[in-house]
């Protein structure tokens, strides 16, 4: 009951609690659902987790189930392909060396007695003739000089001809001692020296007559002139330096070249068994053949610097398709292989290991053939083996190749395609001249 008493009166809390209001305290919401806010962050990272899972491993399984298909109606869906048929035939041997076309005759042009220029009779860049006008120099003095010589040719005759009859006397005198030996021996002295003097005064009316020959210049060779180095009116000398003109033989004409050296004794070789050797030249780029010769000369030293030596061909040139100091390439024809397994250059395929092709079967797959290459000539190649007559090699496609490799010929047949593919279109100079030997 005390206690009951003393729990009822009111304390100096209770009266102070009387006394002031209570204060609230809000409780913390952190405190309170602290819990439930770290759930949050786990909850939405499962469900992206959960999405990501749904979206990503279908789809990873989908693709890779997409490209096995692909593969493998990659590996069941043939590759077209261009074939061409190995075949029996003839291929030529070439050196190739540079050249530079060299005319065969070049002439400067220069006047032989001095005088003044009258008569241009030609056009820059004509084509002459040996024997054609060229220019005239004034043949006046030359005419003066001729009468001048005759002149003195007719009194030197004259006095010869009195000469021998003073002889003849002297001689009937001399039968009868009329006359003393030594008169006699004078007179035969006199006709002498008229003698020669008449033949000197006939050397200068030849003069006379060579100089007026000479005012009249003319061609020495037939060939092309170039660009006129004097004008008409001026004086021309014949100690003068730079002539009239210059005339260059283009028909025939030659090109100097150099091959290797270790290529000489083939060259040498057919040129004892008495074989003209057939020399063509092309252009700069070797696309174009320009004009065919022979050989003509083979130097008769090697080059040590260059290991070189120098050979000369002669060209007709008919239709002035070379031309002086022109730069060509020149293909020298030294041998021809007969009866040869001949593929197209374009089916050769190299590796660090060897030289191969792929050959079609008859299955209509391909197989990985190893050759052993003799000769590539521009289009042409010759195998000495792995590939046998008749067989059809790739040309085109090869990339996409293995061994095994289901193939479709592109175009009608093998035989067709192949001859589609090395033989359509202009052929190089070079490949056609290597067909020409096979046919």
């Amino acid at each position: 009951m005390e206690s009951d008493r003393t729990a009822n009166t009111p304390g100096p809390s209770a009266s102070a609690a009387l006394t002031h209001p209570p204060v609230l305290v809000a409780e913390s919401p952190d405190a309170t659902h602290h819990p439930r806010r770290r759930l949050w962050p786990w909850i939405v990272g499962l469900v992206v987790l959960g999405l990501v899972l749904y979206l990503v491993l279908p789809r990873g399984k989908s693709a890779k189930a997409a490209a096995s298909k692909s593969a493998a109606a990659a590996a069941g869906r043939a590759i077209p392909v261009t074939v061409a048929s190995a075949r029996t035939g003839d291929i030529n041997v070439y050196v190739n060396g540079l050249g530079t076309v060299t005319a065969i005759n070049t002439v400067t042009v220069r006047t032989r007695v001095d005088g003044q220029l009258v008569k241009v009779a030609y056009r820059e860049g004509q084509f002459v003739h040996e024997g054609d006008l060229l220019a005239e120099i004034d043949p006046r003095p030359f005419q003066v000089q001729l009468v001048q010589a005759e002149g003195q040719m007719a009194k030197d005759e004259a006095a010869l001809k009195n000469a021998r009859i003073d002889l003849e006397r002297y001689q009937i005198l001399m039968q009868q001692d009329a006359v003393p030996k030594q008169q006699l021996d004078t007179q035969a002295a006199t006709v002498n020296q008229f003698e020669a003097a008449v033949k000197t005064d006939q050397g200068q009316v030849e003069s006379a007559k060579l100089n007026l020959v000479y005012s009249r210049i003319t061609a020495p060779i037939s060939g092309r002139v170039g660009l006129r180095l004097v004008d008409p009116g001026n004086m021309v000398h014949a100690t003068d330096a730079n002539g009239l003109v210059v005339i260059t033989e283009l028909q025939p004409i030659t090109v100097l070249f150099t091959i290797p050296a270790d290529r000489l004794p083939a060259v040498q070789a057919q040129l004892a068994a008495g074989r003209r050797l057939v020399t063509e030249a092309f252009d700069r780029e070797l696309k174009t053949k320009l004009a065919t010769g022979t050989l003509l000369a083979v130097d008769n030293q090697i080059d040590q610097t260059t290991g070189t030596v120098r050979l000369k061909a002669v060209f007709g040139n008919e239709k002035n398709e070379l031309f002086p100091n022109q730069f060509v390439n020149a293909r020298l024809l030294v041998d021809t292989i007969k009866g040869t397994v001949l593929i197209p250059t374009a089916a050769l395929q190299r590796s660090p290991q060897s030289t191969f092709v792929y050959v079609v079967k008859p299955d209509s797959t391909v197989e990985f053939r190893p050759v052993d290459v003799q000769l590539t000539e521009g289009d042409d190649t010759a195998i000495r083996k792995g590939v046998a007559s008749g067989e059809s090699v790739v040309v085109d496609g090869v990339d996409k190749l293995q061994p095994g490799t289901k193939v479709a010929v592109a175009g009608a047949g093998g035989a067709t395609g192949a001859s589609g593919a090395t033989g359509s279109g202009p052929p190089s100079q070079s490949s056609s001249s290597g067909r020409k030997g096979a046919s």
